[in-house]
Order: structure tokens, then C-alpha cells, then sequence
């Protein structure tokens, strides 16, 4: 992969992404040339904000390798200072021209969020209760726009997280960066546009 304009790298990711859905994928920089060549650094096409869960293997899903994608991954796609920090070092510190903010299907931490929402006696109290917190404007969101499904929520996440970064890294507006909200569905392994955000 190389560095284009912001909505090339997308549909470059979308085009791997189809490759990956379809059984197709090329498997690129993979091997130990690859390895050799980004010993001295790293040049990735995109930085991508993303779950933890053990579902959505980020460069797998994008038919990518080797140095190709930035991914920073929480329970639910969460943004706190290191994400956001992390999300301005690979636009200013790498050149990255793409911010993706990445949702999945059936995620267990907006699953619980959700549930927390609807039953605040069971929200967690331990460490897992932050996600809840950070979740919890997005579900609330999604319902005030009228849309209750948890696929929609899932994408009012992705749109919210994204739209925070954008709000929250002043470089990620200048001219030649862009910003995109996605989800992933694990049945099909397709990866959709929620929202987009170019600054040129």
C-alpha cells in the first residue's frame, strides 16, 4: 500500500476488504522481505482506531501487512488520551493521510453498554465500567435520533468516536487528512461506510 490522497486509501482498504470477504486475498507483505524493509521504520497508510475483540483482525480483514495500517484497539473501539495521542502521533508524527474509527457487529461492549443503559443496577463496577461510560453517550445518542437496533447504535459509535477525533486532533483537519466511521459484520466479513470527513 501506498500513500494517496484520503479517499484513495479508503477505497484501497475497501477494495482489500472485498478481496477478504470474497476469499480472494492476496496475503501482501507478509514475508520476511517485507519484514527486512520496515526494520529501520514504519511508513503505514492509515491509522485505525478499532475493538479488541478477537473477531476483527484489523490488517487481516483489509487484506493488509506488514507496516501497512496504525491500529490502536480497545474494548469497544474506546477513545481516552493515549488513543487520541496515539491517533495525532501516526497523523503528524507518521504522515498518515486516514483515520478510521472501526465498529463490529454483535460487540459485547456496546452489547453492555447498552445493557447498562437499560438497567443501571447492573452496570459494572470494576475497571470495565469505564468502557460503559464511554459508550453510553453513544447509545443514548442513537436513541434520540430514534434509532433503537443495535446495528444502529453500533454505527452511531463509529460516527461519534470518529467525529471525536476530528473535534479533538486539530491536525487531523488540515488539507490531505480524512476521517472515516465504519462497521464490520462478522457474518458476511464486509466492512461498511457509516461517515466520512475530508478535509480537502
Amino acid at each position: 500500500m501506498e500513500h494517496s490522497s484520503p479517499r484513495q486509501v479508503w477505497n484501497s482498504l475497501l477494495e482489500g476488504n472485498e478481496r477478504f470477504a470474497t476469499d480472494s486475498a492476496t496475503t501482501p507483505h507478509r514475508d520476511p522481505r517485507r519484514r527486512a524493509e520496515i526494520v529501520e521504520g514504519q511508513n503505514p497508510v492509515a491509522a485505525i482506531v478499532a475493538c479488541s475483540d478477537s473477531r476483527v483482525p484489523v490488517e487481516l480483514l483489509f487484506d493488509a501487512g506488514f507496516g501497512d495500517l496504525f491500529v490502536i484497539r480497545t474494548a469497544g473501539g474506546c477513545v481516552d488520551a493515549a488513543v487520541s495521542a496515539s491517533v495525532e502521533y501516526a497523523v503528524e508524527g507518521l504522515g498518515v493521510p486516514l483515520v478510521v474509527a472501526l465498529t463490529h457487529e454483535s460487540c459485547g461492549a456496546i452489547g453492555a453498554a447498552i445493557g447498562s443503559v437499560e438497567d443501571p443496577e447492573h452496570a459494572p463496577h470494576g475497571l470495565t465500567r469505564v468502557f460503559m461510560e464511554k459508550i453510553a453517550p453513544s447509545v443514548l445518542a442513537a436513541r434520540a435520533a430514534g434509532e433503537n437496533s443495535r446495528e444502529k447504535i453500533e454505527e452511531t459509535h463509529a460516527k461519534i468516536t470518529a467525529q471525536h477525533l476530528v473535534e479533538r486532533i486539530p491536525s487531523i483537519n488540515k488539507e490531505g487528512t480524512g476521517v472515516v466511521a465504519a462497521r464490520y459484520l462478522l457474518d458476511s466479513g464486509r466492512v461498511e461506510t457509516v461517515w466520512e470527513h475530508f478535509a480537502n
